[in-house]
C-alpha cells in the first residue's frame, strides 16, 4: 500500500457498502473520515479496523436526511481536519449513507417519500454543495445510484426515482465542477447481501438464488465488490474519468 495523505470523506460508513468502501479506500492508503447516523459503536470499530491498515481515520455523526444540521456538521468536519489530519482540505467524497423501503407505487405514503427525497436526494445535493468549498481542487465526488434505475422491479418506483435524480445531478456536478479538477462519478450496484431492504438478499435464499439466476456472473453481490470500484474512483488511475454512471452488478437482468 502506498500512503498518498489524501482524504475521503465516506457518508454512512458504519456498515454495509459504506464500511466496505471505506476500508478500500484505506488499503489504497487513503485517510478516511466516515459519518454514521446512530451506530456509534460499529463506526468506532471500523475506525479500528482502517487504523490498523496504517492510515488516519474519524469518525462523525450525521443524518443525512436532515438538511439543517450540515452547517454544524460542516463545523465540525473542518475541526476534524484541522486537528487531526492538520489540513483544511479532504479529496474524495462519497455519498453513500441511504435507507430503502420496499412499497408498491399503489401505496406508497407521503411521509415514506419524503424520508427517502431528504436522504437520497436532497440531503447529497444539499451536503455537496455546502461541502465544495472544503473539497480540494482536483478531488472526486462518488454518488451512489442502484441497478434499479436501469431496470424496474416492482416496490422500488420512489427510490429508484430519486436514484436517477442523483444520476442526473451527477452529470451536472461534473460540467459545473470541472474547471476546478473536480470529477463526479456514480456507481450503480446490482442487488448486494447486506442489511439493507432488511437483509432480504442476503437472508432469503430464495431471493437470492432468484436473483443469482438473472445475474451474468452467476451470484448476487458482496460488499467488496462494490467498495474496490468506489476506491478506483477515488484515485489518480480515474484521472480521466467523469460524468460516468458505472454499474457494479455483475451483469443483472441483461
Amino acid at each position: 500500500m502506498t500512503q498518498t495523505n489524501k482524504i475521503a470523506l465516506v457518508t454512512g460508513g458504519s456498515r454495509g457498502l459504506g464500511k466496505d468502501m471505506a476500508l478500500s479506500l484505506a488499503q489504497k492508503g487513503h485517510h478516511v473520515i466516515i459519518t454514521y447516523n446512530s451506530q456509534q459503536g460499529a463506526a468506532q470499530e471500523v475506525i479500528k479496523a482502517i487504523e490498523q491498515l496504517g492510515v488516519k481515520a474519524a469518525a462523525l455523526q450525521l443524518n443525512t436526511g436532515d438538511v439543517k444540521s450540515f452547517d454544524k456538521f460542516l463545523n465540525d468536519l473542518k475541526g476534524i481536519l484541522k486537528n487531526s489530519f492538520n489540513t483544511d482540505r479532504f479529496h474524495y467524497l462519497v455519498n453513500n449513507a441511504g435507507t430503502g423501503i420496499h412499497q408498491s407505487f399503489a401505496d406508497t405514503t407521503e411521509a415514506q417519500f419524503d424520508e427517502l427525497l431528504n436522504i437520497h436526494f436532497k440531503g447529497v445535493f444539499f451536503l455537496t454543495q455546502k461541502a465544495l468549498p472544503v473539497i480540494a481542487d482536483g478531488g472526486a465526488i462518488v454518488n451512489v445510484s442502484t441497478g434499479l434505475a436501469r431496470f424496474s422491479t416492482p416496490g422500488y418506483s420512489a427510490y429508484a426515482a430519486m436514484k436517477g435524480g442523483i444520476e442526473v445531478l451527477t452529470r451536472y456536478l461534473a460540467k459545473e465542477l470541472g474547471a476546478r479538477g473536480i470529477r463526479a462519478n456514480i456507481i450503480a450496484p446490482g442487488a448486494i447481501e447486506t442489511d439493507f431492504a432488511g437483509g432480504t438478499v442476503r437472508d432469503n435464499a430464495q431471493v437470492n438464488t432468484a436473483i443469482a439466476s438473472q445475474t451474468a456472473l452467476g451470484r448476487v453481490g458482496l460488499p467488496e465488490d462494490i467498495g474496490s470500484v468506489v476506491a478506483f474512483l477515488c484515485s489518480d488511475d480515474a484521472r480521466w474519468v467523469t460524468a460516468q454512471r458505472l454499474e457494479a452488478s455483475g451483469g443483472m437482468f441483461l
